[in-house]
């Protein structure tokens, strides 16, 4: 940098500490480009990225009365944004082993109650959601997973095409799947809290 970049510099840093916005708008334009490049290096984010160039120049204006002792803008502003940007970066790693941390109680508690869970009548679920079921649904249902006859016996039994079996079974077994997700997880929901 020139001895005149220098000054400009000095005499830019003495405006902002002074609370000269303009002046603080130019500092933030002249080193953004530059500041955001470090920092991405570092977070691989530019989200976190953007987020970080933004709290560290908030820093430096909250705190800008200090810059009128600052010798070396440039190495100051890597050192702070090097040290928010490993901040963040370690908050964000407390986070996430708290989120784990959660995730497996929860999954050791869901665990623990779908062993108790085995003491409720599976069947009883399936049984329930059948006698839900439109009553030639129901009828295919049956033949099918109760009786065991295959889907062509089916159609020749009810006297209907192939096609209309498939159907309704199709039908059937999605709402059977979905009453019992529901019951699970209402009974889940009801043991956690």
């Amino acid at each position: 940098m020139s001895n005149s970049s220098i000054d400009n510099e000095k005499l830019l840093l003495l405006k902002v500490a002074n609370g000269d916005e303009s002046a603080f708008a130019q500092l933030f334009k002249n080193h953004y480009n530059q500041l955001g490049s470090f920092i991405m290096r570092i977070t691989e984010s530019e989200l976190l990225t953007q987020e970080i160039v933004q709290d560290v120049f908030l820093k430096i204006w909250v705190n800008r009365t200090a810059l009128t002792e600052i010798d070396c803008f440039k190495a100051y502003l890597l050192v702070v944004s090097r040290n928010h940007t490993l901040n963040c970066l370690k908050q964000i790693a407390r986070e996430n082993n708290r989120k784990k941390e959660w995730v497996n109680s929860v999954l050791r508690n869901a665990s623990n109650d779908v062993e108790e869970m085995d003491t409720i009548d599976r069947g009883s679920l399936i049984d329930e959601a059948v006698t839900l079921l439109p009553p030639q649904q129901k009828k295919v249902y049956t033949l099918s997973r109760r009786d065991g006859l295959k889907q062509q016996e089916i159609a020749r039994e009810l006297n209907i095409s192939l096609e209309t079996v498939k159907k309704h079974m199709v039908l059937a077994l999605r709402f059977l799947k979905y009453h019992i997700r529901t019951n699970i997880s209402l009974f889940l929901l009801f043991m956690f809290f």
